[in-house]
């Protein structure tokens, strides 16, 4: 018996020194088969990581931080663009831009146009949202009617507009023959008109999609609870002012962000009715435009990059700020758990 009882423990002692001889329940040691499947499955996961990102990640180092960099690099020296640039002029360019009064008047040129459309596009997006979002007759078509100038090209566009604009062109035409001669104007070139003509085109553009996205907006709303507020007896306007506007304040935030961008980088609209050397004078001038006549069309391509350099940064410390104090609850919201 005695025997036997030792061959037992000492058989229990092997048993257990033995490696995967422990508990199935326990840590499985780095040569498992357990282990080792689990390394394959994060490998496989990071190979499937790479390969759907990977072309995405080479476009945006090609397409956009690439060409930053050689602006930069360009951006020091004075350019003609062909050959290799060998005329230092160090912080010389940022230094004329900083100083150039013209780089000044269009600067405050695009932040008019961004408080503009903000001010503009956003009650008013808000207003046919709410109005579309009802159970009107002939809904579906009043909405492709707004959104078809979104999807049109801004050179159609842009060329429709600067005839119909023109000082004989079909506007002008239509009020004389409706009686409001006196009416007519030089839309394009006058400048107390110009940057009025130019917020209604944009508007009329881009209206569109700040609608499309404000629907989209209202529709996630629960209608529980506009249910609730009217069995409380709240009216009309009251739902709308304690209910939806707080609701689609992350869908107005977020529509304002892409504006803002857009406003900064304005250029094909104003650059096909006015051009780069009208749109000076008529006060529609932006800072895209600014670059293209500095730049490639004097011939001062070092010039225009350290242009472009300026441009990337203040659209890129706007953003920084509006993320930093705008989206902040938006982006706080959207954090998972695990990371929380």
């Amino acid at each position: 018996m005695r025997n036997t009882l030792g061959a037992d423990a000492a058989t229990g002692r092997r048993s257990q020194g033995t490696p995967g001889g422990g508990d199935a329940a326990g840590p499985a040691s780095p040569s498992s088969p357990r282990a080792a499947t689990r390394r394959r499955g994060r490998a496989r996961a990071r190979l499937e990581i790479a390969v759907l990102s990977g072309p995405a990640i080479i476009m945006f180092l090609t397409f956009v931080i690439f060409p930053v960099v050689l602006a930069a690099f360009y951006g020091f020296y004075r350019w003609k663009g062909y050959g290799a640039p060998t005329d230092w002029v160090g912080l010389g360019n940022y230094k004329l831009i900083l100083t150039d009064p013209a780089f000044r008047q269009v600067l405050w040129h695009t932040f008019l146009i961004l408080v503009l459309s903000l001010v503009v596009q956003g009650p008013l997006a808000v207003f046919l949202a709410l109005l579309l979002n009802q159970k009107i007759r002939g809904r579906s078509v009043i909405r492709v009617l707004i959104f078809v100038p979104y999807v049109v090209s801004e050179v159609v566009v842009g060329t429709g507009w600067s005839l119909m604009l023109q000082t004989n062109g079909a506007l002008n035409d239509l009020l004389q023959h409706i009686g409001l001669g006196s009416l007519r104007a030089d839309w394009l070139s006058d400048p107390k008109l110009a940057i009025w003509t130019l917020m209604g085109i944009i508007s009329w553009k881009y209206i569109g999609f700040a609608v499309i996205l404000m629907l989209a907006g209202l529709q996630s709303i629960p209608d529980e609870l506009f249910e609730a507020a009217q069995i409380d007896g709240a009216s009309y306007w009251q739902i709308q002012r304690r209910i939806t506007l707080p609701l689609l304040g992350p869908t107005v935030r977020i529509w304002a962000f892409l504006s803002i961008i857009g406003s900064l980088q304005l250029f094909d609209l104003v650059y096909i009715i006015w051009g780069p050397y009208i749109s000076a004078t008529a006060g529609t001038s932006t800072m895209a435009i600014y670059m293209v006549a500095q730049g490639r069309n004097a011939g001062n391509y070092g010039y225009g990059s350290a242009i472009a350099v300026v441009m990337f940064l203040i659209s890129l410390v706007v953003a920084l700020v509006y993320q930093r104090f705008v989206l902040r609850r938006d982006l706080q919201g959207a954090v998972t758990e695990g990371a929380a």
